[in-house]
């Protein structure tokens, strides 16, 4: 064979990486592997993105992970378990684009929709026995109320054996919470949240201990191109490095922030999940609190007031943010629906970064004092 063109030689230069051997694992920048390769293609799979689902899977306890593009892209694969016809529960307390989903998603595959509240008895003993999926969080956004996992799933056991179960877990994540311990068949997160930390990275995850599950989210994940990207998987297991940190510190925080928001003359009431110990082992950062009526719709002037305090969509992070979930997390949603929630302008919430709380006590507290 003659010899190759430096051009030639240039394009199919590669250093020997074997032996390498860094302490860290690199990102694996590659749309395509080689055909031998068990990765093949990244929309199938990806070291990073094998990695960061390993690592998740410890914490939470499960056989398996799927990591994908984000939290929305989770529920996604979730929903498209589901069949024309079939019933589909979830909790009345939900995020609002999650709530909004649910009943588009419904309209269009022609699913019967049931929503109810399932942190009473009487929500649990409503669900049907024709139901295919029973979706929820818990704590639930908004108001913090959990829902007992266990008594769901023994009335599922005993009126809908089929029905899945699956727990949007973001919130509480696996250090406080594990769903598949307690009768959850999947578990889900928005990596965007605590696992990234740091508001600049995108994913979410599916967790389950049932392997046909597994395949099936693995399946829509290729078919539909929701898999996260290297560099995205290797910044969420990069921050999953300090998530227990994180995690313990924004929580003696928030203990503290709301011990000191229940005693302001201005605070109506301060929303915070029951720890019973078991099935919810701790809780980190996001806190509800209500103004007083008196104050009316104060939470722009509210807002502007306060120095420590971000304002972005963002939150789970190591900087504080507020947010009316009102005119934000639940803005999809019509007043009427927002009623039927509870959910007014008077309710502020406070998601609780790093700072000194001394720090943010002062500068809740001066701008609280703005509104008289």
């Amino acid at each position: 064979m003659k010899e190759l063109s430096p051009v030639t030689k240039a394009l199919r230069h590669r250093i020997d990486i074997a032996e390498t051997k860094p302490a860290t694992t690199p990102v694996f920048q590659a749309s395509a592997f080689e055909a031998d390769s068990p990765y093949f293609y990244t929309r199938k799979a990806n070291p990073n993105v094998r990695e960061f689902e390993e690592v998740v899977a410890l914490l939470e306890e499960s056989r398996f992970g799927c990591g994908v593009s984000t939290g929305m892209a989770a529920i996604q694969c979730v929903l498209n378990l589901l069949k024309p016809g079939q019933t589909l529960v979830i909790n009345s307390l939900i995020y609002g684009c999650s709530y909004q989903h649910f009943h588009r998603f419904s309209e269009r595959l022609g699913l019967k929709l049931l929503v109810l509240d399932l942190t009473h008895d009487s929500g649990v003993a409503e669900v049907p026995a024709d139901t295919a999926m029973i979706f929820l969080e818990s704590p639930t956004n908004p108001f913090l109320k959990t829902i007992d996992l266990k008594k769901l799933d023994s009335l599922r056991k005993k009126k809908c054996p089929e029905a899945l179960i699956v727990v949007d877990n973001t919130w509480a994540g696996p250090l406080c919470q594990k769903p598949l311990n307690f009768g959850a068949d999947v578990s889900l997160h928005s990596a965007t949240k605590y696992f990234s930390g740091h508001s600049d990275v995108m994913g979410g995850i599916l967790l389950s201990n049932r392997s046909e599950l597994d395949e099936f989210f693995k399946a829509e994940r290729f078919f539909g191109g929701c898999i996260l990207d290297p560099h995205a998987a290797w910044l969420l297991r990069r921050s999953l490095q300090t998530y227990e940190l994180r995690t313990r510190e924004q929580q003696r925080v928030a203990i503290e922030m709301k011990k000191f928001l229940i005693e302001l003359p201005q605070v109506e009431k301060v929303y915070y999940p029951e720890i019973d110990g078991e099935q919810l082992t701790g809780y980190p950062g996001i806190l509800f609190f209500d103004l007083k009526a008196s104050y009316g719709d104060s939470y722009i002037k509210f807002r502007d007031q306060l120095k420590l305090f971000g304002t972005g969509t963002g939150m789970a992070c190591v900087t504080s943010m507020v947010a009316q979930p009102y005119s934000g997390s639940h803005a999809s949603m019509n007043d009427a629906d927002k009623a039927k929630m509870g959910l007014g302008k008077g309710l502020i919430r406070l998601c609780f970064g790093l700072e000194d709380p001394e720090d943010l006590k002062t500068d809740i507290k001066q701008a609280l004092a703005f509104l008289g």
